[in-house]
């Protein structure tokens, strides 16, 4: 403890730590029941059973377990297997190809894509993802890494007829134009859409899902909220991306499945609809995206 510190001032700030790790408090019960469409429970202090229970006690009754590597992915396709609620997406991360290829080459890369190949065959596996592109973490040494992986992907989803599911970070540009050079999936979903309204717009042409996450409710996120608000119903889907991005009020404690209502509150105040409609428009997109 530091000569300025007090007691009172030392245990206010462990107080203060402590709550910010505390799980905030259930919301009410949704109107109508939707799935939270991208969620790590490999990555959440509950267990999976609690975090289900949780869940499905506000009427989130299906959610997408997403892997990041390959050891995630295979993670994710065994708890889908043995949950009814859960469906899994598999797929190497945007960061994750620029490690395989710093580490092992194009070889590492490719056989590791080789594995998340055989996971995405199985049939409780419904999308490929995520992948895409992330600038933020990467910097340019690992593009070509990160554009070689995506186009596989790409190709993946496509064979297998899977939705691809996207992750773009400061990439709105090369994501857009990689997948109308590949040719795009049927089903395309923009996980944590982060782009702005003119985006959405294309997006919408292009006939993408949208999935919007907690961070639309934060003060700063007003671009998010313009590019939801033009966004038609019939192309938007609500997800955590738990345990990151906790919606407001909660921001920084930790997130999960059962905070979904927060989200979708207030993309439904954005959009002018009741929770009801805008709750029974994406619990028929989540279905219609990922083939459930």
């Amino acid at each position: 403890m530091s000569s300025s510190a007090t007691p009172h001032s030392t245990a206010t700030g462990a107080a203060k730590a402590r709550a910010a790790q505390t799980p905030p408090p259930p919301p009410a019960p949704l109107a109508h029941p939707v799935a939270d469409s991208h969620t790590h429970l490999d990555m959440q202090e509950p267990s999976v059973a609690d975090a289900l229970a949780a869940a499905a006690a506000v009427n989130v009754t299906t959610v997408i377990q997403v892997g990041c590597d390959l050891e995630r992915s295979r993670w994710a396709a065994e708890t889908a297997a043995a949950w009814d609620p859960v469906w899994a997406a598999v797929a190497l991360h945007p960061n994750e190809a620029p490690r395989l290829a710093a580490e092992g080459g194009r070889a590492l890369l490719d056989e590791a894509l080789d594995g998340i190949a055989e996971l995405a065959a199985l049939p409780q596996v419904l999308a490929v993802g995520e992948t895409g592109l992330d600038y933020f973490r990467t910097g340019p040494e690992g593009v070509e890494a990160q554009h070689h992986s995506f186009r596989a992907h790409i190709e993946m989803a496509k064979r297998l007829d899977k939705a691809l599911v996207i992750h773009d970070r400061e990439a709105h540009a090369d994501v857009l134009r990689i997948l109308a050079e590949e040719g795009a999936p049927e089903r395309t979903v923009f996980h944590c859409y982060s782009g702005d309204a003119e985006m959405a717009r294309t997006c919408a042409e292009a006939g993408y899902f949208m999935s919007f996450a907690g961070n639309v409710t934060f003060k700063n996120a007003q671009p998010l909220r313009d590019a939801l608000a033009v966004a038609p119903p019939e192309l938007l889907l609500v997800e955590t991306d738990a345990p990151f991005l906790t919606p407001a009020p909660y921001r920084g404690r930790p997130n999960a499945p059962y905070l979904i209502p927060l989200t979708l509150r207030a993309m439904a105040e954005t959009k002018g609809m009741t929770e009801e409609t805008l709750a029974r428009h994406i619990a028929a997109n989540t279905a219609r995206a990922f083939g459930y």
